[in-house]
């Protein structure tokens, strides 16, 4: 069976792994699925020879695997990014199971790269990290043992995206607006806080939820680059004193 060409739009980012051994049984899951592209966070310890023998002929994987500092970074370039997280957080949005969140994601590599995030093997990924990514989904365990290992996350979330590829027969859709980054929403985002700093209605020292809800209201709505530049010159007229006539 031919390898669906929409795998290509995605990425996975392993953010602080601990453990090289992990790294490599994610290559490896990766490559059985289909997948090929690899980004990691700040890892303990990589290039790691622990990590090549857990890969087990996906050494490939992590010869071309991207390493990078932050997650901002990992994510700069796509357009859609989805945090695998088992916990409800407050104002975060709906999470998805994993069978849907394929769907969603095979679906979005129509406009740009996006990204499969998962988090250190012991803590999981940190707040701040899950409210960069644009959706939180789930793997539906067992209420009793739910714990899974980063190898096996990264195995089923595979496998939902091979599954969800090779059923996406749609038609060509029409030409759709380019869609904005994680990059053009971050710096929107940095606007918009200075702005509502600057004129009163957002006080640093005592914030409230008033931004973490911002976030939350602009993810849903999913900006286009043309509407990010449509926000922030409307933020930039609100920043400028008018010339009084």
């Amino acid at each position: 069976m031919n390898r669906p060409l929409a795998l290509d739009g995605i990425r996975v980012v392993l953010s602080r792994t601990s453990h090289p051994g992990n790294i490599g049984a994610a290559a490896r899951a990766m490559k059985t699925m289909g997948l090929r592209e690899l980004w990691l966070v700040a890892p303990e310890s990589f290039p790691d020879e622990v990590a090549s023998a857990r890969a087990s002929g996906a050494a490939d994987l992590l010869e071309k695997a991207r390493v990078v500092d932050t997650l901002e970074e990992a994510l700069a370039d796509t357009v859609f990014s989805a945090a695998l997280t088992a916990r409800r957080r407050e104002l975060s949005l709906p999470r998805l199971q994993a069978r849907d969140a394929a769907v969603e994601l095979v679906g979005r590599t129509q406009d740009g790269a996006v990204a499969l995030v998962f988090g250190n093997e012991t803590s999981g990924l940190t707040n701040e990290e899950a409210a960069l990514c644009s959706l939180p989904v789930t793997i539906p365990t067992d209420a009793e043992f739910s714990s899974l290992n980063l190898g096996a996350a990264v195995q089923v979330l595979a496998y939902e995206l091979r599954m969800a590829a090779l059923g996406d027969a749609a038609a060509p859709a029409d030409p759709q607006p380019e869609p904005a980054t994680h990059a053009d929403f971050e710096g929107f985002m940095a606007h918009l806080e200075r702005a509502v700093t600057a004129s009163g209605f957002h006080d640093p020292a005592n914030p409230k939820r008033l931004l973490p809800r911002m976030r939350r209201l602009f993810n849903r709505v999913r900006l286009e680059r043309e509407e990010v530049a449509l926000l922030r010159g409307m933020l930039t007229t609100f920043e400028t004193p008018r010339r009084r006539g």
